[in-house]
This record gives C-alpha cells, structure tokens and sequence, in this order.
C-alpha cells in the first residue's frame, strides 16, 4: 500500500516526511521500510533518519541547496519500494509487578475504572503491544493496543518524581518510564529492566516495529530480576514472530 506523502523544508539540513495522521500499523511497516530504503540509499550522506507515529525526519550531513530536487529524488525512491507482504517482528517479554506496594496508582486506577485489580492485570497483559517509535525520554516506548476498558486521562496534576520502572496509562496509552522523572501518568505496575544503558552504542535493545507483551510476576520475582539486572547476569532476548 502506498499513501500520499507530504514533504517540508525542516531545516536547512532537514526534511520532513509525513503520512496520514493516524495510529496504525500499516502506516507504521511503510514508514520502516522507506526508512531503511533511504538509510541504504544515502548512505553517509545523512547523519540519521527518526520516526514517529506517522513521520520520518532525515538529517543529512551537507545543505539541501536543492529542495525540490531532494524530494523528486525521496518520490522516486519510495514509489520504487514493494512492501513485503509478511513482516518479520520481534516479540520481547516484559515482566512487570502488580503488586499495590510497588505501583502508587493501581487501587485508585481500580476504583476509577470500575474494575478489579485482577481484571486490570488480565486486561493489560492480554494484548501484544506494537512500538510505533521511541522518545520523550531516551528509551521510552510509544506503544500501540491498550484496551479501551483501560483508558483513563492523565492526572490533573502530574507527579513530580515516577519511579525508574514504572508502568503506567496515560490516556489511550501505555508505557514504562526508563529513568525516573516527572509524569501524568498513573502508575499500575513496576518493571525491574532496564530500558536505557547510556554507555552503549545502541541506548535501547528495542526498536520500533517490535512487538512487547507484559507478564505478570510477584514481588519476589520483581526482587530477583531487579538484583540480576543490577549485575548485568539477566538474559533478556526477544522471540521471532
């Protein structure tokens, strides 16, 4: 499927690709492999290429004296792709404790939606969450696929420190804090990975396009993951799909 894409002038070394201002996964697979088609292309002619939910933003190294003739170039090259009927995701794991000693917010998040803490857990570890992209914090996953039974608004007022871990529903969505820092989001669950490592090459082992599905563990198991991530003996791999 091809969409009809629009082209700006970001900055003198920038141009912006946008498609159909939607949530959606066909979008999301087009928009992945232009990406990598203008990566091979262009080579070291860019500096990098970083996606969002319905854009790619391509800093090349050089001025684009030539606008129109860049985007001619761009056109050319995404009419010339065939998307692959079959993508090939990863599916990473992601363990996370329901317990209300670690997770501030998951009573009231009962209470507000009506439903059980054990109905919250069943409902948010159900899906297979896709990552669209990654960004507001380094390692902060964008994800698509919360039930709508647990969309709640962000907090009026937004907490000043959430925890390093934490999983929480901010709207239609859902994430996990990779460092601690300020939020709106309620908090309903903590998980004891690391989603951020500063000191290597690639910051995050996630990418967008991959798949997450959140498992359900005690607070014992929270405690024994946390201890091996500490010292860096936890083996954490995704599953082809």
């Amino acid at each position: 499927m091809s969409y009809e894409l629009r082209y700006w002038q970001y900055s003198e070394k920038a141009i912006l690709i946008e498609w159909p201002s939607v949530i959606d996964k066909n979008v999301l697979y087009d928009l992945l492999f232009y990406k990598k088609s203008i990566e091979s292309f262009y080579g070291k002619l860019i500096v990098e290429v970083i996606s969002g939910y319905n854009s790619l933003l391509i800093y090349y190294v050089s001025t684009i004296w030539k606008f129109y003739d860049t985007v001619f170039e761009l056109k050319t090259l995404y009419s010339s792709n065939v998307l692959p009927g079959q993508q090939e995701n990863r599916l990473w794991k992601i363990p996370v404790c329901y317990s209300p000693a670690l997770a501030p917010d998951l009573n009231t998040f009962a209470k507000n939606k009506s439903l059980s803490v054990d109905e919250i857990i069943a409902l948010h570890t159900a899906p297979r969450y896709t990552i669209f992209f990654i960004g507001f914090l380094p390692g902060f996953l964008y994800l698509g696929g919360l039930d709508s039974k647990l969309h709640l608004p962000r907090k009026n007022t937004p907490s000043l420190e959430v925890k390093k871990g934490s999983v929480a529903i901010g709207g239609n969505q859902t994430g996990i804090y990779p460092v601690t820092s300020p939020g709106g989001w309620h908090v309903i669950g903590m998980c004891p990975l690391d989603f951020f490592n500063p000191n290597t090459k690639e910051f995050t082992v996630f990418e967008p396009g991959d798949t997450i599905q959140f498992m359900s563990i005690k607070e014992y198991e929270y405690n024994d993951i946390r201890s091996k991530c500490e010292k860096d003996s936890f083996l954490f791999k995704p599953i082809t799909i």
